[in-house]
């Protein structure tokens, strides 16, 4: 299929629900890639797999009351991540451990609910999966709405989720509410991964929070940049995603993480300063290398991105 052919698809009436897929696929990307910046600057990326199974039992219990989607899974994904921030007080056992069993547990109650709705096997798999198709007009608005204040949000706090994401300690001792960012930031992820199901699916939703921001990690040492480039990288894997599924028919979800994990990889290869071309090119003494240049880039550590 050519671009022209699918540009024609997207404005036919008999397929109303490709416009509505692109759309909601090109802005969950964008948000993902955003709040992804700081869940790879942070490395929790442990916490966007919990909330993405967290999510299941909302979904279920909205599937079986015949409820919003959406909606549902906010709700399931925000009570999740409240009580993951709460037990994670608690020292004695690590964070990673109260994710593990919040995250099983959530699956395992979603898989019980939604067992006991009749068909329920399609469904599952379209939950898991994703669809591109029989997406309903209010989950548009409802992505659109949630977009907006996730990045009103981000705005806002962007500085205070920055300072405790490279330095828990210093943050707390700058009088920063630590616990109370902990939690905005969990829901911001919880809301990113919810508004990204109906596209990617619960078990692929990871890889669109993930991904692209670990792509413009590897592109650029500058903050700003970087969450400028994740939602772009996003946006672009969901657009030639769709595209490429739409033309050779191929599930939506795996299609667009095949995609960003193209891009990543070129990334890794390709980057300018972080890819492993250009850090061979160095070793052996690549033209107009000098002695200040070798300093300088050791004295930048890969770790903290500059703001």
């Amino acid at each position: 299929m050519s671009i022209t052919d699918f540009l024609t698809d997207l404005f036919n009436p008999n397929l109303a629900f490709l416009p509505k897929a692109l759309a909601i696929a090109v802005m969950s990307s964008i948000v993902c890639g955003v709040v992804g910046c700081y869940v790879v600057l942070r490395g929790m990326a442990f916490i966007g797999d919990a909330v993405a199974h967290a999510v299941f039992p909302g979904i279920a219990v909205a599937f079986v009351l015949q409820g919003s989607l959406v909606l549902g899974g906010a709700v399931a994904g925000v009570a999740t991540a409240l009580l993951i921030a709460i037990f994670a007080q608690n020292r004695r056992v690590k964070e990673d451990s109260i994710i593990g069993v919040f995250l099983v547990g959530a699956f395992a109650l979603g898989i019980v609910i939604i067992s006991q709705a009749p068909g329920y096997a399609g469904s599952l798999q379209q939950f898991l999966f994703g669809s591109i198709t029989g997406i309903p007009d209010r989950d548009l608005y409802v992505v659109g709405g949630a977009g907006l204040v996730i990045l009103g949000l981000v705005l806002a706090l962007h500085k205070e989720f920055v300072a405790v994401c490279l330095d828990r300690e210093m943050s707390r001792s700058m009088g920063l509410p630590v616990f109370w960012l902990d939690i905005v930031l969990y829901v911001l992820v919880t809301l990113a991964v919810v508004i990204s199901l109906q596209t990617i699916g619960n078990i692929l939703v990871l890889a669109l929070l993930i991904t692209p921001a670990a792509a413009a990690r590897l592109l650029t040492d500058r903050l700003g940049a970087m969450m400028l480039l994740s939602p772009v990288i996003g946006g672009l894997a969901a657009v030639i995603g769709l595209f490429l599924s739409w033309s050779y028919d191929t599930p939506v979800g795996g299609t667009i993480v095949l995609i960003a994990t193209a891009i990543f990889l070129t990334a890794w290869l390709l980057a300018p300063r972080h890819g492993l071309l250009a850090k061979r090119w160095r070793r052996v003494g690549g033209p107009g290398r000098t002695d200040v240049t070798r300093r300088s880039s050791l004295s930048t550590p890969a770790s903290a991105p500059a703001p």
